[in-house]
C-alpha cells in the first residue's frame, strides 16, 4: 500500500499566549514551531498500516510525506522520515499564498502524479482549525472519504474498515480504495490501526513514535524534492483572504460581594441573567 500524508508546520499551541497582534498582522517572532498534532497522527497511522508491528523496521509498503512552506519546513518533513517515512516532498509556497481551496487543488495534482492507493490526513490544522483540505480533496478526485477517524482496519489492502467518531459514539464504514481519510486523535491508542500483516494481538505504545538519535541520522540520506506551485495549480488565486486581525476588547475587572443574597441581587439587576 502506497500512502500520501500531507504535513503542516504550525505555532506550538502551547505557546498561544506569545502570539501578537501589530498593525493588523499576526506577529509569529519568537514562536516554536512543530508538525500540526493531528498530521503526525495521520504519520503514525500510515506507518502501522505498512508495517508489522512485530517488525516496525521492516516497511511493507509506502509512506509520502508532503508539506507547504519555505526551505525552513524541511526539518518537519526530516522529522516524519526518522520516524519511518519513505520519502518527502516540499511545494515551495508561503502561508499567505495558500488556503484549504489552493492547497486541496495542488494536492489533487499531487495525487495523479504519486498515484497512492490512500490519501492519510489529520482532521484539521490546530492553527487555522478550518478543517476543510480533506473534504476539499476527496470531492476533487472523486474519492471516497472517511472523516475524524479513531479506527482503521486493512484487511486485504483494498478496502479500509474505518471507525468514525460521530455524536454519542462511533459508526463503522467500509471504504473501498484509493480513497481519503482523515483521522483523529484516538487514532493512536494501542490498538486503533491494524494492518493485514500485523497479528490482532498486537498493542502499540499509545501514542506516536519517536525517532532514536541513528534514524534521525538516516533520515538525511532519505529523498526530499522540491516542487514549485505552480508546478501542481495553474491557478493559484485564493478564495478565502485574511483582511486583518484584532485582539479581543479587555475584560472588566470582576467584584467581590459580601453574601449570597448580594451576588444574587446583582445578578438579577445587574448582569441580568436571572
Amino acid at each position: 500500500m502506497k500512502i500520501l500524508v500531507p504535513l503542516k508546520r504550525v505555532a506550538d499551541p502551547d505557546n498561544a499566549n506569545k502570539v501578537k497582534v501589530n498593525a493588523g498582522k499576526l506577529e509569529t517572532t519568537g514562536l516554536e514551531w512543530k508538525p500540526n498534532p493531528f498530521d503526525e497522527y495521520a504519520v503514525e497511522t500510515a506507518l502501522r498500516l505498512t508495517e508489522n508491528g512485530a517488525n516496525t523496521k521492516a516497511r511493507l509498503g509506502e509512506v509520502v510525506v508532503v508539506t507547504f512552506g519555505g526551505k525552513d519546513t524541511e526539518t518537519t518533513l526530516r522529522g516524519a522520515l526518522a520516524t519511518g517515512a519513505d520519502r518527502a516532498i516540499r511545494i515551495d509556497a508561503t502561508d499567505d499564498q495558500l488556503d484549504g481551496d489552493l492547497v486541496a487543488r495542488a494536492l489533487k495534482a499531487l495525487v495523479e502524479k504519486e498515484k497512492p492507493d490512500l490519501v492519510l490526513c489529520g482532521k484539521q490544522a490546530v492553527d487555522g482549525d478550518s478543517n476543510q483540505v480533506g473534504q476539499l480533496l476527496a470531492e476533487y478526485l472523486g474519492w471516497p472519504q472517511a472523516t475524524f477517524a479513531g479506527t482503521i482496519k486493512s484487511e486485504d489492502d483494498k478496502s479500509l474498515i474505518v471507525g468514525r467518531e460521530v455524536d454519542g459514539g462511533t459508526i463503522n464504514l467500509r471504504v473501498t480504495l484509493p480513497a481519503v481519510v482523515s483521522v483523529d486523535l484516538r487514532i493512536v491508542a494501542p490498538k486503533s490501526v491494524k494492518s493485514k500483516h500485523t497479528a490482532d494481538s498486537h498493542n502499540y505504545p499509545e501514542g506516536v513514535r519517536f525517532a532514536a538519535l541513528m534514524a534521525i541520522m538516516a533520515a538525511k540520506k532519505k529523498p526530499l524534492v522540491e516542487m514549485k506551485l505552480a508546478d501542481l495549480a495553474s491557478d493559484t488565486a485564493l478564495k478565502i483572504t485574511y483582511t486583518g486581525f484584532e485582539l479581543p476588547p479587555a475584560r472588566k475587572a470582576g467584584i467581590k460581594v459580601k453574601s449570597v443574597p448580594e451576588l444574587v441581587e446583582k445578578l438579577k439587576s445587574e448582569a441580568k441573567v436571572l
